[in-house]
């Protein structure tokens, strides 16, 4: 069933576990996603992000990933992730996607939270969740890779103003993650996760999940953070699948379809169970 953030965000603070979600940039990563879930019987989050839409577009993204949520035995959320333009998010707000992260945490204090609050104000009359992020998660190399990202983490006290003010449902938080994959074993600040849930009461967000330790998820979860961020682990595995089917002598497209889907469903699998969302739904 789609359904936005809210109440399953609010499960998981108050039951101290986290719900994935999961970029789902084509069909097979959007069947392995909600067939596992449905598997699990375990609530989800499915979508895209603005940097990923070269690869395909929102309007194409919406055409296979709204059905399926509908017509999934489980609840789940349809979040464009990222949005960086009030365009784009308006463009998601349209097709039908029931959640939204509006991402103007690179820009000053003030104008993050003046643009967050009016997409609140827009959304929330449409019953579409909104994701905010406060501080700022970078990526672990490339053009968005930051020297100091200390310097980034979020404050817990400026955190609850701004959620006040705002009116946010979710808020993505900078504890020393960072998005892709990791080159040395990152370093949470888990008193930061805690300090900031307290303080804001509001269900946290971890972006750039794929690679922490178990034992990071799962203290991160008791902390506070709700939402969990996977992409590049099930990205990976996608590929790993069809080159497992071409080892096997698959000679199409088609007969490597269920390798890919099946090495992606291992990894949804294997988060939902870390996460604690299974039997949730």
């Amino acid at each position: 069933m789609l359904v936005n953030m809210r109440e399953m965000l609010e499960k998981a603070r108050t039951g101290g576990y986290s719900v994935g979600f999961f970029n789902a940039i084509n069909v097979e990563m959007a069947r392995a996603v909600i067939e596992t879930a449905e598997e699990l019987h375990a609530p989800v989050i499915i979508g895209t992000a603005e940097i990923l839409l070269p690869v395909m577009s929102l309007e194409r993204v919406a055409e296979y990933l709204l059905p399926m949520a509908q017509k999934a035995s489980v609840p789940v959320a349809v979040h464009y992730d990222h949005g960086l333009t009030f365009d784009k998010c308006m463009e998601a707000l349209k097709l039908g996607f029931s959640s939204i992260m509006y991402d103007c945490s690179t820009a000053p204090y003030e104008e993050n939270l003046n643009r967050v609050a009016e997409m609140v104000r827009i959304c929330h009359a449409m019953d579409v969740t909104v994701e905010a992020e406060l501080g700022h998660v970078g990526d672990n190399e490339g053009e968005g890779k930051l020297l100091n990202p200390s310097d980034f983490y979020t404050d817990p006290a400026v955190a609850a103003e701004f959620v006040s003010e705002t009116g946010a449902d979710a808020l993505a938080v900078a504890v020393g993650n960072a998005h892709g994959d990791y080159k040395f074993p990152p370093k949470l600040d888990f008193d930061r996760i805690t300090e900031i849930a307290d303080k804001t009461g509001v269900p946290l967000v971890l972006h750039g999940g794929s690679g922490l330790s178990d034992s990071d998820f799962r203290e991160a979860a008791k902390r506070g953070i709700c939402k969990v961020n996977i992409f590049t682990d099930l990205d990976r595995a996608g590929k790993v699948g069809v080159e497992k089917g071409l080892q096997a002598g698959s000679k199409y497209l088609s007969s490597l379809i269920s390798y890919e889907i099946e090495a992606m469903k291992s990894v949804v699998r294997e988060k939902i169970l870390l996460f604690g969302s299974d039997g949730k739904a």
